[in-house]
């Protein structure tokens, strides 16, 4: 007798039990079908990808680069990365075994936590933040130790730091992400340092996802990588700061004796990333005219979040300014209590704005919801004037 779909299913892996249903991709496919519907809801930047990456692409295909490349990626872009973590961070990668490229800083994740997770080790994750990495963490078996940091204004304390370790002595590995998703909020120097000087003190191994460090407003990026270099695998990448978000580059940078394992994990993956994206994220990272693009990008974005969050904070939200990143996390109106999937729902259905709710990045999350600034300064002026007219008719 053939066996039946239950008796096939049963054949999955048990922690995909774990995972919690829905989220940011599936609100978004729900809310795309309504009519009229303006959709604020993925970190996807607007912008074209700068002539010059495409230029790059463009000649690898012509030139026939169409063969393996080195699992951790061409050792030009290494070079290439080596180069921008110092010339923007003041951090020194070894090209040859410090530096690995991944398709996108999403299998950077993966490559990273499967280097350090084994069944039933915890990783501290502070909330609200990007989903991927508590369900990485359970798909790996690791348990994913949630830290609320909404009563900090979102940001992981020493203060607070110490007293999960109380908690959670046996801690492998903590997470930041910084500037964040989905808060937009940064650490300061003196505040990443201060963190440092906790984690120095135990056997962490962070993993610090970067991927918009080149978006921060009126201040400069700190990498946790300055103070802590030997228990830090950075991730960053070509998506945000260039808008390649569909060449799929990231890269993962950290001390030797880590990168060994994780650029082995990562090549059993993927094997290695595209050579024509790799030939585009060269230019990105190593020339004027990718240093150029970003700028003038961050200069567009950091105008967009002034209007939205001015706009905002007229109707009424809550929020804290974001210093960083491309999004805005402001508390729903409190008629919706903290029901902030019924106001996104709501908002879509009845004032055709698509956000995300803030419980799906975890706890602090709930009663907030996500908006992304990453698109046309017209098509956030008509978002505004939606929401006014929603927000109106509901009060």
């Amino acid at each position: 007798m053939p066996a039946t779909k239950k008796e096939i299913l049963s054949r999955l892996n048990n922690n995909f039990a774990k995972l919690t249903p829905g989220g940011i991709r599936e609100f978004d496919y729900q809310v795309s079908s309504i009519p009229g519907i303006i959709k604020l809801t993925l970190g996807e930047p607007d912008f074209n990808v700068p002539a010059a990456m495409k230029q790059a692409a463009i000649d690898s295909i012509n030139a026939n680069d169409s063969h393996y490349a080195p699992g951790n990626g061409t050792l030009a872009l290494r070079q290439a990365i080596a180069h921008f973590m110092q010339d923007r961070y003041q951090l020194d990668y070894d090209p040859e075994n410090e530096i690995a490229v991944t398709v996108g800083a999403t299998e950077g994740i993966f490559a990273s936590l499967s280097t350090i997770i084994n069944p039933g080790d915890e990783i501290i994750i502070p909330t609200p933040t990007f989903p991927f990495y508590m369900a990485v963490t359970k798909i790996l078996g690791g348990i994913p130790i949630e830290v609320d940091t909404s009563s900090d204004g979102f940001v992981l304390t020493p203060e607070r730091l110490k007293s999960v370790l109380e908690e959670h002595p046996n801690a492998k590995g903590l997470v930041l992400n910084y500037p964040s998703n989905p808060t937009g909020v940064t650490y300061t120097q003196d505040q990443i340092k201060a963190l440092a000087d906790t984690v120095k003190s135990t056997s962490l191994i962070v993993i610090a996802d970067e991927i918009y460090s080149e978006l921060v407003y009126g201040a400069t990026h700190t990498s946790i990588a300055n103070y802590i270099p030997e228990q830090t695998l950075i991730l960053n990448g070509a998506s945000k700061s260039h808008a390649m978000t569909g060449y799929r580059i990231g890269f993962i940078a950290g001390p030797q004796e880590l990168m060994k394992s994780v650029s082995a994990i990562h090549a059993m993956l993927v094997t290695a990333a595209s050579n024509p994206a790799m030939a585009a994220a060269v230019a990105a990272f190593d020339t004027d005219e990718g240093k150029t693009a970003t700028q003038e990008m961050k200069e567009a974005y950091e105008q967009r979040r002034d209007f939205v969050v001015n706009s905002l904070q007229k109707l009424g939200f809550r929020l804290i300014n974001p210093q960083g990143a491309f999004y805005v996390f402001a508390k729903i109106p409190a008629q919706y209590g903290n029901d902030d999937l019924k106001f996104a729902t709501d908002l879509a259905n009845e004032g055709k704005v698509a956000v995300i709710p803030g419980s799906f990045f975890g706890a602090g999350g709930q009663g907030y919801v996500r908006i992304s600034y990453a698109t046309s300064m017209d098509t956030l002026k008509q978002a505004m004037i939606n929401i006014a007219e929603f927000i109106n008719k509901e009060d």
